[in-house]
């Protein structure tokens, strides 16, 4: 049984965090299901202790400096990540597209860190760290649903697999099938089935035999040649025997 007061404050930072522009009182009082009578108070000490803040002209509430820190914090501390950020530069040096590392979090991919190539390209992805997408429809969230059964999987997704773009799987089959051949290969490929435009390959991150996270480069559609994509399988290929080879408990 969850603690409610804590789920809630957990819940206003979740939406607010993929809310950037904020949200007024009102806005957030809907989105959680919460009235504005409970919901005011929380806020409050929320924003007095800079967790959130509160626009004086917009009245609109966003992510405070208090939660930067603490994510900032285990960016910057945690080694699992400094681990890996040498090798993702490494991979944005080799193939001069971006490259993400994400984690699950419920049944939504987080992205918790990116590097991509400083100049030289006529059109860039447009991301952020932070951001949360479904897993199923995404590189990145297929390699982290890799080490689950098709019935985990469905629990996650009770109302079924929403169509994000035309090319978005939305059979349990058929996405089982992909989980399946990806726990053999180590490899999730993504074509257009989360954004047209884009394709997306990754692969598991493991310690002690557990998908604790997922590295991934993303590419338009337009420079996908079949060289790029063969340099992109072993380029992740390669970092993640790199990131089995350290223990990390």
């Amino acid at each position: 049984m969850s603690h409610k007061p804590t789920e809630r404050v957990l819940r206003i930072l979740n939406l607010l965090s993929i809310n950037t522009d904020g949200l007024t009182l009102t806005e957030i009082s809907k989105a959680i299901s919460v009235p504005k009578s409970t919901l005011y108070p929380i806020l409050q000490t929320m924003t007095d202790m800079n967790y959130i803040h509160l626009g004086k002209d917009s009245f609109r509430f966003k992510l405070g400096i208090s939660t930067y820190c603490i994510g900032s914090s285990y960016s910057q501390d945690e080694y699992m990540l400094e681990f890996v950020k040498p090798i993702m530069k490494n991979i944005v040096t080799e193939i001069k597209e971006i490259c993400q590392m994400g984690i699950l979090e419920g049944n939504n991919v987080l992205y918790v860190l990116k590097e991509e190539p400083e100049i030289g390209l006529d059109i860039r992805i447009i991301t952020q760290v932070g951001k949360r997408i479904p897993a199923y429809c995404t590189a990145l969230g297929k390699a982290l649903l890799s080490s689950y059964d098709i019935k985990e999987v469905k629990k996650l997704y009770p109302t079924g697999l929403i169509p994000y773009t035309e090319n978005t799987i939305t059979d349990f089959d058929v996405l089982n099938n992909q989980l399946v051949a990806i726990k053999k290969e180590h490899l999730a490929k993504e074509y257009e089935e989360i954004t047209m435009g884009l394709c997306c390959y990754a692969v598991p991150l493991e310690s002690n035999g557990n998908v604790i996270a997922a590295l991934s480069i993303s590419i338009p559609s337009f420079r996908a040649t079949q060289e790029k994509l063969n340099l992109a399988t072993e380029l992740l290929l390669n970092a993640r025997i790199q990131f089995s080879n350290v223990n990390y408990k």
